[in-house]
């Protein structure tokens, strides 16, 4: 019994028995432990995001998406890479006017972890149901407690702590099931480059100039007014001056021929 005392005082009780949750360090050599994971069949959801560029100011952008949001992306980091028409750019190669592909491809793959842990040695004492005392193969004493329907194999045969005697070689296993969901994410970015502005269209330019106001032509005068006006002018024009004119320089001719050759 003193050194059963012993033993308990220098290596605890575990908290998982011959299933062992944790053993300790003596003891963890002596217990195997397997473990295997079985998949399912995965899942891929795709989420495919587009928007514009509309501004860029070192690591931070503006996209506006298709629903009309203005979302702001700060601090993007370098090695982010965009395929734009076949080439890797980076942020501060982003342009105003840029359509972008943000793809997510999200995988959920169930899976169910198998965990295997087996303990072997000799019964060294047995306080059933609850704990168990067994001389491991490198001669330690380790002291494990029952979990509740714990089974033992001895002699190729099965039997719970009540069976278990002084002296026997035991066997214990304990096979634990762990369900979990296992997530994968593949993210890619891709994009256009924004249209080249449209050419200037080739049309001539035309200077407008103030029209000048049309100049309406002369208008004719009635032929009433052209008589009235006509009726009106005064009746001193005649031909009698002008023949006594004539008269004159005809009988003066002959004299001024004479007056010249009298003083030459």
């Amino acid at each position: 019994m003193k050194s059963m005392g012993f033993i308990q005082k220098v290596l605890p009780a575990l908290a998982a028995g011959v299933v062992c949750i944790a053993l300790s360090a003596a003891a963890s050599a002596q217990v195997k432990t397997e473990t295997s994971t079985e998949s399912g069949t995965p899942e891929k959801t795709v989420t495919i995001e587009r928007g514009e560029v509309v501004y860029v100011s070192g690591n931070d952008v503006v996209v506006k998406m298709e629903s009309g949001e203005m979302r702001n992306f700060e601090n993007v980091p370098e090695s982010t890479k965009v395929n734009v028409d076949g080439k890797e750019l980076g942020v501060h190669e982003l342009k105003p006017g840029m359509k972008l592909e943000h793809t997510t491809i999200k995988t959920t793959t169930p899976q169910t972890i198998k965990t295997v842990q087996t303990v072997t040695g000799k019964v060294w004492q047995v306080t059933p149901p609850t704990s168990v005392i067994l001389k491991l193969e490198d001669g330690t004493n380790q002291e494990f407690k029952i979990p509740e329907g714990q089974k033992f194999k001895v002699n190729g045969e099965m039997t719970d702590a009540w069976g278990l005697k002084k002296g026997m070689k035991v066997s214990a296993t304990k096979i634990v099931e762990e369900p979990q969901i296992m997530y994968e994410e593949e993210k890619k970015i891709t994009g256009t480059m924004p249209p080249p502005p449209a050419p200037a269209a080739d049309v001539p330019i035309l200077i407008a100039v103030a029209a000048l106001p049309p100049v309406p032509p002369p208008a004719a005068p009635q032929r009433a007014e052209t008589e009235q006006a006509r009726a009106k002018l005064p009746q001193t024009g005649s031909s009698l001056p002008l023949l006594g004119f004539l008269g004159v320089v005809a009988l003066g001719t002959p004299l001024g021929l004479r007056l010249i050759r009298k003083f030459a």
